[in-house]
């Protein structure tokens, strides 16, 4: 069972760094138990099971308005260990130049959303068996193998949960805690396609094991993905209609956060960057960052630094409402956090594209000609300029009817004159495994680069 002192451990390295001489400080500890295992073939060949106990330490020293800040963690949670390591952060802190934006975020008094409310912490992460979950695994790699005999190897089939209490305390009077759990199961099957081999990677992930797709489920569906791109062959370079299935829909918009990540504005590398209040989206676009979904995978009372969650409206109907932002970024550029704060950083709490109406299938029927796809490679994207390009590989849509399959192709357009006012069509296959997510989507025109 899981050590309840995740509070007083984070108060209590409060209280070491203040005492060790530091203007503010937050101190943030992290008691953690975590399953995962491998599975490939008809054998475990992969078992990691762990509690871990950790306390993270910000301290700023100096003066208001110049404060320095340091940042360090460590797992020696020991009374004498504490005071030796807050002492050790708030000297570190004393090299740091010092920075007019530095310091805790300002006491406003809103409140935490109840945690309980939030769904976060199920009951079943704890309650089943390790042994449930080993034939989890074999029974991953039992089921892509027996969709077709084809289907003759795996990259692994894996299956993890967690769970984790989380305790947090600062010198300007907050205190709070919470658990959260999660779980996940994916497999990675292998198919021989006469002398190539295809593979592909399907999985699902919830805060709940009850709420996870059946291991039956995620065995069929990437079994089925690795045999639809038997045959996959280049494409003549033109320009068509494309279709990014949800997987891949969440990589495309993990790009659009990349782009509203106030640290990547602040030093004038986002295409956003001067584009609050106006229109670069099509109608379709709506994207929310919501740190308060009941039972989302990016979902907590408070962001890293204390400040209480919310739910940000990015982009209305196509129009770019804000940035998002932590304290230090909120104050360089003369805005409000919106409790985004993620390991020194910015991050997504739950971040995703508002979903349609339509199913993917009733989309692709839609297609006259176009590209389903379904798995990108490469990292191309220029965050400055909006310039997008990816290997791909998916199955060509003719007719409204998916027909041959397509791989060793470059998709590319650029998100402010193409992908954001291009999008036409979106499904309603939304569902929230991670923390940006997104239903499948259709951009009306994009070049393909192949033969």
């Amino acid at each position: 069972m899981m050590d309840d002192g995740a509070l007083s451990i984070a108060e209590r390295g409060l209280q070491s760094a203040i005492a060790a001489g530091a203007r503010q400080a937050e101190a943030t500890c992290t008691i953690a138990r975590r399953f995962s295992t491998r599975a490939r073939g008809t054998e475990i060949d992969k078992l990691e099971q762990s509690t871990t106990r950790g306390l993270s330490l910000r301290v700023f020293v100096g003066e208001p308005g110049a404060l320095r800040r340091a940042s360090l963690s460590t797992s020696d949670l020991t009374g004498d260990g504490i005071e030796t390591f807050a002492r050790r952060v708030v000297a570190a802190a004393k090299y740091v130049a010092p920075d007019p934006y530095a310091g805790l975020p300002d006491a406003n008094g809103a409140a935490f959303p109840d945690a309980g409310a939030l769904a976060i912490d199920a009951p079943d992460i704890l309650s089943r068996q390790n042994d449930d979950k080993l034939e989890d695994a074999l029974a991953l790699e039992r089921g892509t193998r027996a969709i077709d005999t084809r289907v003759d190897n795996s990259n692994g089939s894996y299956v993890a949960d967690s769970h984790m209490r989380l305790g947090f305390a600062n010198s300007n009077g907050i205190r709070a805690e919470y658990r959260a759990t999660a779980a996940s199961r994916m497999t990675s099957p292998v198919a021989r396609d006469g002398e190539t081999k295809r593979t592909a990677v399907y999985g699902t992930s919830a805060r709940a094991w009850a709420d996870c797709e059946p291991t039956g489920e995620v065995a069929k569906r990437a079994a089925t993905r690795v045999l639809s791109l038997f045959g996959a062959k280049p494409i003549p370079t033109q320009k068509l209609p494309v279709i990014f299935e949800r997987d891949v829909a969440a990589a495309v918009l993990g790009d659009v956060f990349a782009a509203v990540n106030a640290s990547s504005v602040a030093i004038d590398n986002s295409y956003l960057a001067d584009r609050v209040g106006q229109k670069v989206g099509s109608d379709l676009v709506t994207i929310i960052d919501d740190g308060r979904l009941p039972g989302g995978m990016g979902t907590s009372p408070f962001d890293g630094e204390g400040v209480p969650t919310q739910r940000t409206l990015v982009f209305d109907r196509g129009t770019l409402k804000t940035h998002l932002f932590d304290t230090y970024y909120a104050r360089k550029l003369g805005a409000h956090s919106t409790g985004n704060a993620s390991g020194g950083g910015i991050g997504p709490n739950n971040f995703y594209l508002q979903a349609g109406d339509m199913s993917l299938e009733e989309m692709i029927a839609n297609t006259k000609r176009g590209l389903l796809v379904l798995a990108i490679i490469g990292f191309a994207t220029e965050t400055a300029t909006g310039t997008y390009s990816r290997g791909a590989s998916g199955i060509l849509i003719e007719n409204g009817e998916l027909t041959q399959p397509v791989d060793g192709v470059t998709i590319a357009s650029n998100f402010l004159t193409g992908i954001l006012p291009g999008i036409d069509a979106v499904a309603n296959d939304l569902r929230f495994d991670s923390p940006i997510t997104a239903p499948s989507f259709r951009v009306a025109e994009m070049t393909i680069s192949g033969e």
